[in-house]
C-alpha cells in the first residue's frame, strides 16, 4: 500500500531503511545539488566528508542544476528540475559509500551499482516531477550556502537549500526494489508480446 511520508532532512539509516518504493515523500530541511561535475570532483580530488563546507552525511543529494538569480542580499532560486540521474552512474554508488548520503533524487533511475550501494548503506532514489522546475523552486525557502560557484559557475556548482514540502516519489529503495527496472521490464514484455501477434 502506498503511504505518503513527511520526511526531515537530514535523514537516518533507519529513516531511509523505512521507505519503499512507491511512497510519497514531502522532504523539508536542507538538500544539496550536484551534477557531473561535482561528482567527478568529490570522487577525483578525494575531498574528505570533513573538508566540505555543509555535511553531507544523512543528506539527500539533488541532481539538479538550479537556475539561479543574484540578489543583493545572495541568490533566489528561479528553478530547480531534476537532471537525467543515469548519466551519474558511474560515480554515485561510491558517493554513497565515501558520503553518506542517505537519499538521492533527480529523474529516470540509476542502474545496478548504485542499486547495490542503497541496499548497503540504507539509502533511497526519489524521482521528482520532471517538468515542473518553476513549481518546485518555490518548494525551496532559502539559499543557504554554496560550494565551488567560481570554478564550476551556477549550475554545476553545489547548492545548499533549504526546502519545505518538496515533493518526490520513492521508486528505489533499500531492499533491492526498482519501480524503474519494473516498468521496463513490464514494458519489454507487453512489446514481446504486441510483435508477436
Amino acid at each position: 500500500m502506498v503511504k505518503t511520508v513527511d520526511l526531515t532532512i537530514p535523514m537516518t539509516a533507519d529513516e531511509a531503511r523505512s521507505l519503499r518504493a512507491g511512497d510519497m515523500v514531502s522532504l523539508s530541511g536542507s538538500i544539496v545539488t550536484g551534477r557531473d561535475r561535482i561528482h567527478k570532483l568529490l570522487l577525483e580530488e578525494r575531498i574528505s566528508p570533513g573538508s566540505l563546507p555543509f555535511p553531507l552525511a544523512g543528506a539527500v543529494l539533488y541532481h539538479c542544476g538550479p537556475i539561479m538569480q543574484k540578489q543583493d542580499d545572495g541568490f533566489r532560486v528561479v528553478a530547480a528540475g531534476p537532471t537525467t540521474s543515469q548519466r551519474l552512474e558511474m560515480y554515485e554508488a561510491d558517493l554513497i559509500r565515501q558520503y553518506g548520503l542517505r537519499g538521492i533524487m533527480g529523474k529516470g533511475g540509476m542502474g545496478e551499482q548504485t542499486r547495490e550501494a542503497l541496499k548497503e548503506q540504507g539509502c533511497v532514489y526519489l524521482h521528482t516531477i520532471g517538468g515542473a522546475a518553476a513549481y518546485l523552486a518555490d518548494r525551496v525557502t532559502k539559499v543557504l550556502g554554496v560550494w565551488k560557484l567560481e570554478e564550476l559557475g551556477l549550475a554545476e556548482a553545489m547548492w545548499h537549500l533549504q526546502v519545505k514540502d518538496f515533493p518526490a516519489m520513492v521508486t528505489m529503495d533499500s531492499l533491492g526494489n526498482d519501480l524503474h527496472r519494473d516498468l521496463e521490464a513490464d514494458t519489454l514484455r507487453k512489446f514481446t508480446e504486441l510483435i508477436g501477434k
